[in-house]
């Protein structure tokens, strides 16, 4: 009883498409994947960013760039 069959999980995978509808469920499944491709985008953009703009700084870009001289804090 502890654990389930094949069957068990087809019978569920039914009332579920009989509830849903496959239709949903692909729009679901899609609306999933658009959302995952967006974080890995997201995250490789923000790792990509500041390469960027020190190229960018580096070639005399348009934009213009702030050095900041960074200083170790002191353990006390």
């Amino acid at each position: 009883m502890g654990s389930l069959s094949i069957w068990h999980w087809l019978i569920v995978l039914v009332v579920v498409m009989l509830v849903f509808g496959t239709k949903k469920i692909g729009n679901i499944g899609g609306d999933i994947g658009k959302a995952v491709k967006g974080f890995k985008d997201g995250v490789r953009g923000e790792e990509e960013k500041p390469a960027q703009s020190v190229a960018q700084s580096q070639l005399g870009g348009e934009k213009s760039a702030i050095d900041i001289d960074a200083k170790e804090k002191s353990k006390l």
